[in-house]
């Protein structure tokens, strides 16, 4: 019944920009935690960054002062704003939030992931 539908992924040229959107539907009451992940082909996935519902943020070392990860809480969107991409930027995003629900004790669910290609 939830689903997470992430958007904005594309190919850019590096130094360019992107934003990314988790579009969270169904039957929740609001998102706990909200978190982008990316996985290139190859490597593990990755924790990128990571927003609380108090709107603390936590980032990887390797996007630190480049991304920034925000929540819309009427919207039940969370956001990853990318600056400054780099082709080691190039992987799968997968977004991941930890809801409220009515009927179920802090689920978590997964987007299907947005492709984000950086070209040098």
């Amino acid at each position: 019944q939830v689903q997470l539908v992430e958007s904005g992924g594309g190919l850019v040229q590096a130094g360019g920009s992107l934003r990314l959107s988790c579009v969270v539907s169904g039957s929740i009451i609001g998102i706990n935690f909200g978190a982008w992940y990316r996985q290139a082909p190859g490597k593990q996935r990755e924790l990128v960054a990571i927003i609380t519902s108090a709107s603390s943020t936590n980032y990887a070392d390797s996007v630190k002062g480049r991304f920034t990860i925000s929540r819309d809480n009427a919207k039940n969107t969370v956001y990853l704003q990318m600056n400054s991409l780099e082709p080691d930027d190039t992987a799968v995003y997968y977004c991941n939030a930890n809801v409220m629900s009515r009927t179920e004790l802090n689920p978590s669910y997964w987007g299907r992931g947005t492709q984000v290609t950086v070209s040098s």
